[in-house]
């Protein structure tokens, strides 16, 4: 994990250094509900706005590294926001699941005039992604229409982690882990999202639960209908494959821009 934050760290900051850059803007009012907006430079109308939630067990990672793939994107005129959470200990899953829901209407509401809003998520911010499109949002002010999503190698059903070492500064319980399950929300996806494009994305060389959690959230999907194709990257392990976003050759970079219109 330290070699692929050193990598993303790095390229946040090289983002830092070529875009317009809004760094800690609040969406709430908690310390660590903030977001880094990357910002083209560009007159274009045609301006669609990607919001980054990164990965990291719900425990590692923040904002920080999170802006590495505003490299290739904001260059194609794309606006990259990555957002903060409480990760654990300090945040537990309902919070975190509500901080990323608040954040994407804070965004709206502040981006009102952008021609379209995707989320990125890896690892649990592919989770937490899918947690947003599974959103009730009638008892939010707004009802973002999300037009992409891509879930990058996620985590779906929340309840073989129960006995592992990840849940120990989680502190889930089952019923926790059952209502923070997207895989069990597909319904509400279906009414909340059901014009959104899902790519679930894999990585090759990811473990088999990851591979099986990907496989089946996937055809989850396509049963109940909905816009979703399934990308299985070769050559890729669990963090090659979002860090490669740097990259505007890389495959992933190239579907991104394409879902986008921006290709």
């Amino acid at each position: 994990v330290l070699e692929w934050d050193t990598v993303t760290e790095h390229a946040s900051g090289q983002a830092r250094g070529l875009a317009q850059t809004l760094l800690n803007v609040p969406y709430g009012e908690g310390d660590g509900e903030k977001l880094d907006v990357y910002i083209p430079s560009t007159n274009s109308l045609d301006v669609p706005l990607v919001i980054y939630i990164h990965g990291g067990y719900w425990q590692f990672l923040s904002k920080e590294e999170s802006g590495f793939m505003a490299v290739p994107l904001v260059h194609k005129g794309v606006v990259v926001v990555a957002v903060e959470y409480d990760i654990a200990p300090k945040g537990n899953m309902d919070l975190m699941v509500s901080q990323v829901r608040r954040s994407v209407v804070s965004v709206i509401q502040q981006y009102s005039h952008i021609s379209g809003l995707y989320l990125c998520g890896h690892s649990a911010g592919a989770h937490l992604a899918a947690m947003v499109l599974s959103t009730d949002w009638s008892q939010y002010s707004i009802t973002p229409q999300i037009k992409g999503a891509f879930l990058v190698s996620g985590i779906y059903d929340l309840l073989p982690i129960l006995s592992t070492y990840v849940n120990e500064p989680l502190k889930m319980t089952e019923e926790v882990a059952i209502r923070n399950s997207p895989s069990k929300l597909v319904p509400q996806l279906k009414l909340s999202s059901s014009s959104c494009s899902v790519v679930v994305a894999v990585a090759e060389h990811d473990s088999p639960e990851f591979r099986k959690q990907s496989e089946e959230y996937y055809k989850t999907l396509e049963a109940s209908g909905l816009n979703v194709t399934m990308e299985d990257v070769p050559n890729t392990d669990h963090f090659n494959i979002i860090e490669q976003l740097v990259d505007g050759e890389y495959h992933l970079t190239k579907l991104l821009l394409k879902m986008m219109g921006k290709s």
